[in-house]
């Protein structure tokens, strides 16, 4: 039986037993599963009395007598609202996701416990300094005030998976970095998939998809070409100057692009207390305030996509394989035991092996090379003394611009672009992160390199002296949107694979137009649909369109690019750059395509324009690529027409491009999935500012929306109480609350709103009274 299969029965016989209950009359009692939150409550932990008072979007204020109750509070509203959300975090990183689900996690479990994140964990808590644990002691102490009286029912989740959640601990709360850390650092996946591809396509068209410069960046003035590689991963942020700004102070902005699910990833809140005011986005799981602001500062993040992993080739000592070579000689592996709990079935046992480079990730499964080599993992995230816990909490103290910098410099994994402004009109970013300096790059960094030699060993990591970062000018605006953010000049290595600028390029020019910015104005920006490659792409080939299919060819030429989700040209357009990928390279590429094609539009005119790939070696008829782009258009309008009828101008890109936003359990169930399906018609593409990320249709012309902007944050120091956002999903994580998704529209549309402390709901949190 299928894995998913399994998985989704399990859940859907907690599902019935969970009707069996409701149908008994327990819908009522269900429903004590949401939070609390009027009245009075007392608590153990408390050193004073705590308000929270919630809005009407159920965005909470905390206003607390000291920092602890604050972080004490902080924890038990996030336990309160998305507590399912924060144990299935904890257990992804600590590989324990077999123990409720079963045997279908398993892969998983073994990827975390070969990596170690949730070891990584409790090292960072070990080393924790006094202000870093205290904060972490206090939110824990707020979680396991909940958990140990819910005051009600628990989340349903844990009555679908039939399990209950554990006390909280500090390492869990850690562990979120070390996965958002896994989740933005993709070179290990990459090298592997260059590997097999090399393996498997010609060598031209090898070199064409992966190594050849882009035909439109130039190179870099040390001669190394601009790279590029397709990445799920985006963000935008910038900041405007004081003399630019029409308030004269600094505005900035930032929307970080992750996968589009409910709960959301993020928790919208504001923290009062004597020694601290922070408003912004806190991560369920953690003490800080993410993105946000503190009145005095204000700091955003985008990913650098610094190649901060390596995979090393480990040749085995012949008859040894216990054994493998380095340049002193052979060495054993370093090995540990691991033992995963299976829900219904045995303990599963295995064994860990780790070489000077990392641990042996070949051991998972796939091809390592040879039959006489493994693959280890070099990676920033797993070098000792990981300090971004403690650079997060200085961020979120920092009074100034110069006290923030100080702070980056503890700011180890990922490596992310932290754009910033201060109060006083001081605008900054800086690429913060543990960067590897090598000895030597082997083949760009894209393919596994070999370990035994050590030439291409890591010498240590760049310092923060050497990193990427610029002070503001006043009367000017930074942009990162995860686009090459070197320097002229710049000499050291970081990556070679920078992904598209076309947002970057986008931004700076809206910026850049006249008149001073405001608010409304960046909403504009971050709104943004212009999705300048697939427009390029249809302005290059619209002779071929207009001679191919004159009424689809008339649709494209009065395109101006913008993906609105009433386009009928965005949607023709997109399709037909789909199917031309399709027909032009899926029989060369040997059964790699679908792994590979992800809107590398750059890529697609390179073989193109170098044209040995159009003649369809399947096709006894010699093809031109003018024949591809033809046959790629009329498979579009065979492929719309059935979806939606033959008149194109009923065809609308909101008609395919379409967010899901799916729990990860209720999605599983059948009816419940239905009834709690979001399913918005949204604006965008992976190439605007407003981004809209879809997966490749596989078959058919669905583009499902699957990452994008998870939030949206903008501020005006003229006024930093009335910061802005605009939240992907809901505060809630509990289906039946009316915060579970009711941000989703005004995300969608383009409404923020603030949070400014009133509300319509407020609930006192007491120290538990002497018995």
């Amino acid at each position: 039986m299928p894995k998913g299969l399994r998985w989704s029965l399990r859940i859907l016989a907690g599902a019935l037993i969970l009707v069996a209950i409701v149908g008994a009359g327990g819908f009522f009692w269900l429903r004590s599963s949401l939070p609390l939150t009027d009245g009075a409550v007392e608590l153990e932990g408390l050193g004073a009395e705590v308000s929270v008072t919630r809005d009407e979007r159920g965005v909470p204020t905390i206003h607390a007598q000291s920092s602890a109750d604050a972080y004490f509070a902080l924890g038990f509203v996030h336990a309160q609202d998305r507590l399912f959300q924060m144990d299935a975090m904890r257990r992804l990183g600590a590989g324990r996701l077999s123990e409720v689900l079963g045997a279908d996690t398993l892969e998983t479990d073994r990827l975390m416990r070969t990596l170690g994140l949730y070891r990584s964990a409790e090292d960072q808590v070990r080393a924790a300094s006094p202000a870093l644990k205290a904060a972490l002691e206090a939110y824990a102490a707020g979680v396991n005030a909940f958990i140990a009286a819910p005051g009600g029912a628990w989340p349903p989740e844990f009555y679908l998976l039939n399990y209950r959640p554990e006390p909280w601990q500090p390492a869990d709360s850690l562990v979120w970095g070390r996965l958002m850390a896994l989740d933005l650092s993709n070179n290990w996946q990459a090298e592997t998939s260059n590997r097999s591809m090399k393996r498997g396509v010609p060598d031209y068209l090898f070199d064409l998809l992966v190594t050849s410069p882009s035909p439109s960046r130039a190179q870099g003035d040390d001669g190394a070409p601009a790279w590029r590689q397709p990445l799920s991963e985006a963000s935008n942020s910038w900041v405007v100057g004081p003399l630019k700004s029409g308030s004269g102070k600094p505005l900035i902005a930032n929307d970080p692009h992750l996968g589009l699910a409910l709960p959301s990833t993020w928790y919208l809140a504001r923290i009062e207390a004597p020694e601290m005011t922070l408003t912004g986005a806190t991560a369920p799981g953690l003490p800080f305030v993410m993105i946000g602001t503190n009145g005095d500062v204000a700091w955003t993040f985008t990913t650098t996509h610094g190649d901060t992993q390596d995979l090393f080739e480990e040749k085995l000592v012949t008859g040894h394989p216990g054994q493998y070579e380095t340049p002193e000689g052979p060495k054993p592996f370093e090995t540990r035991q691991e033992k995963i709990g299976v829900k219904g079935a045995s303990e599963v046992e295995i064994t860990v092996r780790s070489t000077r480079h990392g641990p042996v990730v070949s051991d998972l499964g796939g091809d390592p090379g040879t039959p006489d080599t493994v693959l280890a993992l070099s990676w920033t995230a797993l070098l000792p003394n990981d300090r971004t816990p403690e650079s997060i909490l200085a961020i979120n103290k920092a009074r100034d611009a110069a006290a923030l910098e100080v702070a980056l410099v503890d700011f180890h994994a990922p490596e992310q672009n932290v754009v910033y402004a201060d109060k006083d009109g001081i605008t900054g970013f800086i690429a913060a992160g543990r960067v590897p300096e090598r000895r030597a790059i082997f083949e760009g960094s894209r393919l596994p390199a070999p370990g035994w030699s050590g030439e291409y060993d890591w010498l240590g990591t760049l310092p923060m002296s050497s990193l990427p970062q610029l002070r503001g000018d006043s009367g000017d605006f930074l942009v990162t949107a995860n686009n090459d953010i070197r320097p002229l000049g710049y000499r050291p290595f970081i990556t070679a694979d920078w992904p598209d600028d076309a947002r970057a390029k986008r931004i700076r020019t809206l910026l850049g137009a006249d008149g001073p910015q405001s608010i409304d104005r960046l909403k504009a920006i971050q709104l943004d649909t212009h999705s300048a490659p697939v427009l390029a792409f249809v302005r290059h080939w619209q002779e071929i369109a207009a001679k191919a299919d004159p009424e689809l060819g008339t649709i494209l030429s009065a395109w101006d690019g913008s993906m609105k989700r009433d386009s009928a040209a965005a949607l023709i357009a997109t399709i037909w750059i789909d199917r031309t990928a399709r027909r032009l390279l899926a029989d060369d590429m040997r059964g790699h395509f679908s792994d590979w094609w992800f809107w590398q539009i750059d890529r697609l005119e390179l073989v193109l324009a170098d044209g040995r790939a159009c003649d369809n070696v399947e096709s006894p008829d010699k093809e031109s690529c003018a024949d591809i782009l033809a046959e790629a258009l009329a498979d579009t309008r065979k492929d719309l027409g059935t979806a939606f009828g033959a008149d194109p101008a009923k065809w609308h890109w909101g008609s395919s491009h379409r967010a899901p936003f799916k729990h990860p359990v209720y999605s599983q169930i059948p009816l419940v999935r239905d009834w709690l399906a979001a399913d918005l018609p949204t604006d965008g593409d992976f190439f605007s500012v407003n981004r809209g990320t879809a997966l490749p249709p596989r078959q058919g012309v669905t583009l499902s929306h699957v990452h994008g902007p998870s939030l949206r944050f903008l501020m005006d120091f003229m006024a930093p109480d009335d910061a802005l956002f605009a939240l992907a999903g809901g505060q809630s994580g509990n289906p039946l609350s009316p915060h579970f998704a009711d941000g989703l529209a005004d995300w969608r549309d383009g409404r923020y709103r603030p949070i400014t402390g009133g509300g319509v709901e407020q609930l006192i949190l007491q120290p538990l009274s002497a018995p």
